[in-house]
């Protein structure tokens, strides 16, 4: 693999940065009135619209031109190929990447090493479908004969993550049970959720590939137990459910393996909610909304694979993100939807692209001598102006901004829709332009501030401005648009791992903790002996036991 700094491309974005550095976005703007349709792309598929303006982020012409190049030194539209015809891109694992089959129909022909997958995809999907809507139309009853009016989903990761994020997000389509999710094995959150439930009306959907995830099962068990409590020790069979691929843990925990929906060793946690995983989805859209998800992701799909880069949402987003992060040096990212709804929207790709891109290791073992995935945080405007959009406008640190907007709401309040439109245009507008010191000034002393006065407090209220952000907006948040939305951001993913030349699909950082905390959780018990470990882990699992025994 030829290292990115010695690729002409890399080496002229860098010549580049130089060149562009002493250039502030409000230059930019004034030197290109028709900015805004010069850097803007968009996208249209499946009833989705999506709009990317990415006019205020410090790039031109030149930049792009570049940008593009990298793409092509870096092989990408090979790549994709490769991507799409389920080469094994997982190397670590020896495994294909496959989530664009999940929400695939029959004449996509997918593949994974040569397999074709779709009579299996669309077998599992129908049979999970037919499932959730038995369970919404109450054809399938609990041990009391009672239906079905709430559903916990027990999860961690990807298999709560998402699905938490898409019940929450398309709240407004939801007309089926209640949906909630357990992930934390702290017992406050499983508890909090079970005092709301009648026990023989609630359905329990355990998600876990290989059913002995540490939290999950421990939620799990305690879950069984409660039911068990009010229900009896064969009510089991009739309030539980499992997302999984172990039919033999599955039966031995009681549920019937006639009741566990399965998926595929080539979908990663954080890209399986298309797959089973989205059952609890299923189960609050209906069959029809989970569709149209996916329809939406499916266009998103075909769009990255065939749309020329200079158009492509996906790679456009890949390659400023990579300005941003390798030549600019802004290693962070906030996400800021304007949607309560979108309020899990941040975490999801928090976990998409920090534990795909987190690595600091290439497909070929070398260690990398370059940034790679950001620090990526977020949360809903306007709530966020209230909170880290202070840092943002006035801290040292430059940190880009995705803000996502849709033109209709579902609400009905027309006017606050309005309200909160002109937040986040007004947002990315105070990103770019700041305010000098003699604006403050003026402003100050024509609004009859003393001079010495206006001359304290000017530098309190400058803004530097010059800092990027880009805007999705989209026609309305509606289940074939969060689809597209979530599929663009999965793809900029790959695109960003591709060029930094590491697999953006294990996650062996994950795995260590989890190791370390089955010896620990065996000498936390009452009696056993703590183990071997160093000086502080050994104190603190000491002092634990001592507090607890007072």
């Amino acid at each position: 693999m030829t290292p990115l700094a010695q690729i002409p491309a890399w080496q002229a974005l860098q010549a580049q940065c130089e060149a562009l550095g002493a250039s502030s976005l409000r230059e930019l703007m004034r030197a290109d009135p028709m900015r805004f349709e010069h850097f803007s792309a968009q996208f249209d598929g499946a009833d989705a619209h999506i709009l990317l303006d990415y006019s205020k982020q410090r790039v031109d012409e030149r930049t792009m031109t570049l940008l593009d190049e990298l793409m092509q030194a870096r092989a990408l539209r090979p790549a994709v190929s490769s991507l799409f015809g389920g080469a094994p891109l997982n190397t670590t694992e020896g495994r294909a990447v496959m989530h664009m089959a999940l929400r695939g129909e029959a004449e996509d022909l997918y593949q994974a090493d040569g397999t074709p997958v779709m009579p299996d995809v669309l077998q599992v999907r129908e049979r999970m479908l037919a499932f959730a809507d038995r369970v919404r139309a109450g054809q399938w009853t609990g041990a009391t004969g009672a239906s079905i009016t709430d559903v916990v989903n027990i999860g961690i990761g990807g298999s709560d993550l998402g699905p938490q994020m898409m019940v929450q997000a398309l709240e407004p389509y939801c007309s089926g049970p209640r949906v909630h999710f357990v992930s934390n094995v702290d017992g406050a959150h499983l508890k909090g959720v079970l005092k709301q439930l009648d026990p023989a009306r609630t359905l329990f959907v355990i998600a876990s590939k290989t059913f002995t995830t540490q939290e999950t099962m421990a939620n799990a068990r305690s879950a069984r137990q409660w039911l068990i409590g009010h229900l009896g020790e064969t009510a089991t069979r009739q309030h539980f459910v499992a997302v999984s691929t172990n039919g033999r843990e599955v039966a031995s925990f009681g549920i019937d393996p006639a009741n566990m929906f399965g998926f595929w060793d080539w979908v990663g946690g954080r890209y399986s909610v298309w797959s089973s995983i989205g059952l609890p989805v299923a189960l609050a859209l209906g069959s029809a909304h989970f569709r149209a998800l996916l329809a939406g992701a499916r266009a998103m799909d075909l769009h990255f694979r065939d749309a020329p880069f200079k158009h492509n949402l996906p790679v456009l987003m890949a390659a400023i993100g990579l300005w941003n992060i390798n030549f600019l040096g802004l290693d962070a990212l906030a996400i800021a939807p304007y949607a309560q709804n979108l309020s899990r929207f941040a975490a999801h790709l928090q976990q998409l692209d920090m534990e795909s891109n987190g690595k600091r290791v290439q497909i070929d073992g070398q260690t990398v001598s370059y940034a790679t995935g950001p620090l990526v945080f977020g949360e809903p405007g306007t709530n966020a102006q209230h909170a880290y959009f202070q840092w943002l406008h006035q801290g040292p640190k430059v940190v880009p901004v995705d803000f996502i907007l849709a033109a209709h709401t579902e609400s009905g309040l027309e006017d606050q829709h309005r309200l909160l439109a002109a937040n986040c245009f007004a947002q990315s507008e105070a990103l770019l332009r700041g305010k000098t010191a003699e604006e403050v000034r003026t402003d100050l002393i024509g609004g009859g501030m003393a001079p010495s006065e206006a001359e304290r407090l000017t530098p309190h209220r400058s803004f530097p401005g010059n800092r990027p952000s880009s805007t999705l907006l989209v026609r309305r948040l509606d289940p074939a648009t969060l689809g597209a939305l979530l599929a663009l951001y999965e793809h900029k993913v790959f695109v960003q791992g591709l060029v930094w030349g590491i697999n953006s699909f294990d996650q062996w950082g994950v795995e260590l903790g989890k190791q370390l905390a089955t010896p620990i959780a065996a000498g936390l018990q009452p009696g056993a002996a703590p183990g071997l470990h160093d000086s502080s882990t050994l104190g603190l699992m000491q002092h634990w036991q001592r507090l607890r025994e007072q």
